[in-house]
């Protein structure tokens, strides 16, 4: 049984679903602890729209997608706020998270504000780091040299998201993922396979202290800033492993010690978009409605998998983002344990 000094997840990692108004529209969030979130992650639910994402370190008003190459944009009236248990949306005059009528999830996590310098690396970042999560957001300005930046989890980071804040030739955003390998490269925003890249972390697995940079440009561009997300795991709240599955409509089964608050899927040996569950969208086992990182279209509401208090199981034969007989699939997961300190169980969806 996965015991964890986190008792509540919810004051690291909320879901929240919410409807656009295109005007001040203040959403808080459900949990038993107040969280202000320093990384927040939108997508409509109800028809086709980009994702959108902001953070503390970059400030409010400045944008990234996650399914696009573009670089960050500056928009003032989506985002206006963090506040202590929420966000505050404005008018959002292009539509991105807040249009009249439309239904949106946000996923948010907890880091540490708009962060502090740190010199640990070769190349100096400001880190907003939250240690007992194992969440830190790390901005650099890169010298496309090989170098090192501090992350500050004090625990060696499992999963690492970059994105080029300058390009506007667009870079992609590179994803290194534990289960991997040190050469192993994902990209967040397409659907390809994982592939070799020697130049992403110059071939060095990131420490306690430490990330690697090599001279791929997606993670160190010359002269351009970057934003670097990274997660190390803890038990009964994190999680990032692969498994093998077996094409069946009772896939295996996979353990992750607490019930899944929100879970991202990619198929690694094959082409194949990240799906994503979460525990507030509409469903029930094995009804659990999906969105997919790489695309812009509306939830999907196939019967395909099940969310358990300690794990969850594909439940669609040779689904491509989940469950086809023999291929390879790495996940990340939050959520809450079975059973903490506080001796609280938890149960199945």
């Amino acid at each position: 049984m996965a015991y964890t000094t986190i008792n509540d997840s919810t004051a690291y990692f909320q879901t929240k679903l919410f409807t656009g108004n295109s005007s001040t529209n203040a959403i808080t969030f459900d949990g038993n602890t107040n969280m202000q979130p320093d990384w927040s992650w939108f997508k409509r639910r109800d028809g086709a729209n980009g994702h959108s994402a902001f953070d503390s370190v970059r400030g409010v008003t400045k944008l990234i997608s996650p399914n696009q190459t573009a670089a960050e944009q500056t928009v003032s009236d989506a985002v206006t706020s963090f506040n202590t248990n929420g966000f505050t949306l404005g008018s959002d005059s292009n539509n991105f998270i807040n249009d009249d009528g439309l239904s949106y999830v946000a996923w948010n996590w907890k880091a540490n504000g708009a962060g502090s310098a740190n010199t640990e690396g070769s190349i100096n970042s400001t880190v907003s780091v939250n240690t007992t999560a194992g969440f830190s957001i790390i901005k650099y300005t890169a010298t496309g040299n090989v170098g090192t930046i501090g992350h500050g989890l004090g625990a060696v980071p499992k999963m690492l998201i970059f994105k080029d804040l300058d390009d506007t030739g667009g870079n992609d955003w590179y994803v290194h993922h534990t289960s991997t390998g040190v050469n192993g490269r994902l990209i967040l925003n397409l659907t390809s396979a994982v592939a070799n890249n020697t130049n992403f972390l110059n071939q060095v697995l990131p420490t306690s202290t430490l990330i690697t940079l090599g001279t791929a440009s997606q993670a160190n561009n010359v002269g351009n800033d970057f934003i670097c997300y990274a997660f190390a795991e803890k038990t009964g709240y994190s999680k990032f492993g692969s498994y093998t599955a077996n094409g069946d409509v009772s896939g295996g089964f996979v353990y992750l010690g607490f019930k899944p608050s929100f879970l991202m899927i990619k198929r690694t040996d094959d082409a194949a978009g990240w799906i994503i569950y979460d525990n507030k969208r509409e469903g029930r086992n094995t009804e659990n409605d999906y969105l997919l990182a790489s695309s812009t279209s509306a939830e999907g509401t196939n019967n395909e998998i099940d969310l358990y208090s300690n794990g969850f199981k594909p439940r669609e034969a040779n689904r491509n983002e989940l469950n086809v007989s023999g291929a390879s699939y790495v996940y990340m997961a939050f959520g809450q344990s079975l059973v903490g300190s506080n001796n609280v169980p938890c149960t199945a969806r």
